[in-house]
């Protein structure tokens, strides 16, 4: 099978996981959110949040390294296993010696220390986890991989949503939670069929170390942003906020699950083109387009029709969800449209560039809701996550350094269409006009027929 039938055969393997995880996901959601309320719900959201900032670090950019590497050997697999568990056993330590004490007493939030001790000490069994997974992913197994994180969601809610309906509040996310980690960890061990070794090689340690801090510093900067909800929201705002921006966000990433497919298989992919620069560009720049229009529609419909679903769905409790809902969906479209740069720069081993624009994009972002959020509390944050795209000539900047110009014109004009049609609440209804003009222009309808001839040429 050739590169690009695995890449297109993956992709599609990985859609459909995440189609299929949008039901679960959309089920989940709702009857969780009704049973458990807004309070249960943002206790576990910020403790999740810092739970997602440490498992990010933890990584340190071992699964990108197993990846890329040139060649297949046993004993780095191993040597990464170990160097993944000391990684998680020392953060969990650090928790337990001082960090749970801290973040309790800065986010004062009813329960939030029993919570986290119980999430947070999870950490080395997610940690160790991205071998058997880079393993898989180095294979472009994605159908393997996708069987796995759809078993992963139908065990969460086979547990957490009994024990929701028996009354068990937050205990109800926590314990689906860990049922689906220690099930995760079973299934990837087995079908990766890989055989965890202690090992430490210092000069191998070094090896991963080298590649992978460049990587890491960037991700680190990035996934600061996970922790703005739970210790600003929380902080200045309470647990039903934390709630309502949680499920926004929440909202967002069920919507965006071609772009997180796309991103999981791109470095894999654009790996293999690394020494063919004009193939690179081209591939970034349709990338861009598919990016936005698999992502415009759902984010508009979710806008135009969140306020009236919303009561239904969740209850009336829930609707301030949908006032910070379209400046969040505003800047994840806007996000999509770099989404592929940065997979760009890491298989260019250009790490340290997307460190400086992440850098930069926690500095405007955490800047931003410092500032907002005490004032004007949900919308601070929204504003906040606009305020990021003031970042994004950075990286756009370090991609036409490194393979020249992408070809911007068309994912622009259908970005900025899906985006002043996110508002037609705020500003009116005329905001969808310019989405019609963009959706009957011939240059619009001629590029949506070439990727739909390509995906059935591939077929």
């Amino acid at each position: 099978m050739s590169l690009r039938q695995k890449v297109l055969q993956g992709g599609i393997f990985l859609a459909l996981r995440e189609g299929c995880g949008i039901i679960l996901s959309l089920v989940s959601i709702v009857l969780l959110t009704r049973m458990i309320g807004p309070q249960q719900y943002g206790l576990y959201a910020a403790v999740f949040g810092i739970f997602t900032y440490l498992y990010n670090l933890g990584q340190f950019g071992v699964l990108v390294y197993l990846v890329r590497m040139e060649e297949e050997r046993r004993q780095i697999y191993h040597q990464a296993f170990t160097l993944l568990l000391v990684i998680g056993l020392v953060l969990m330590s650090g928790l337990w010696l001082g960090g749970f004490f801290w973040l309790e007493q800065w986010i004062n939030l009813p329960r939030f220390g029993e919570v986290a001790k119980v999430m947070l000490s999870a950490l080395p069994l997610t940690l160790i986890n991205q071998v058997p997974l880079a393993k898989l992913e180095r294979q472009l197994d994605y159908r393997t991989i996708a069987m796995i994180e759809l078993a992963n969601q139908f065990t969460y809610n086979l547990i957490a949503l009994p024990l929701a309906f028996s009354g068990f509040g937050v205990w109800a996310m926590v314990i689906g939670w860990l049922g689906q980690q220690v099930q995760d960890s079973i299934l990837l061990f087995t079908q990766s069929r890989y055989r965890p070794q202690f090992a430490w090689q210092p000069q191998l340690v070094q090896e991963i170390v080298q590649y992978s801090l460049g990587f890491s510093a960037a991700n680190w900067a990035f996934q600061l942003r996970s922790l703005v909800n739970p210790l600003l929201i929380g902080r200045f705002a309470g647990a039903e906020a934390v709630a309502y921006v949680a499920l926004a966000v929440r909202m967002v990433d069920v919507l965006s699950f071609v772009r997180t497919s796309t991103y999981r298989i791109s470095i894999s992919a654009l790996a293999q083109m690394q020494s063919q620069i004009p193939r690179l560009r081209k591939a970034l720049s349709d990338g861009m387009n598919l990016q936005v229009l698999a992502l415009g529609p759902l984010l508009a419909m979710a806008s135009w029709f969140g306020p009236i679903l919303i009561p239904y769905l969740f209850g009336a409790k829930w609707i301030p969800v949908m006032s910070v809902f379209p400046l969040i969906a505003f800047s994840a479209l806007w996000s999509s449209l770099f989404n592929l740069h940065s997979s760009t720069l890491y298989v260019l081993q250009r790490n340290w560039q997307v460190a400086l624009f992440h850098i930069l994009h926690i500095i405007l972002f955490a800047g931003g809701a410092c500032l907002l959020v005490p004032r004007f509390g949900l919308l601070g944050y929204g504003w906040a996550e606009v305020a990021t795209l003031l970042g994004y000539g950075l990286i756009h900047f370090y991609v036409v350094q490194a393979i020249g110009n992408p070809d911007y014109r068309i994912a622009f004009l259908w970005c900025s269409a899906f985006g002043l049609s996110l508002f037609c609440y705020q500003i009116g209804w005329w905001a969808i006009f310019p989405l019609l003009v963009v959706g009957l222009w011939s240059e619009t309808r001629q590029t949506v027929g070439q990727y739909i001839q390509q995906v059935r040429g591939a077929k």
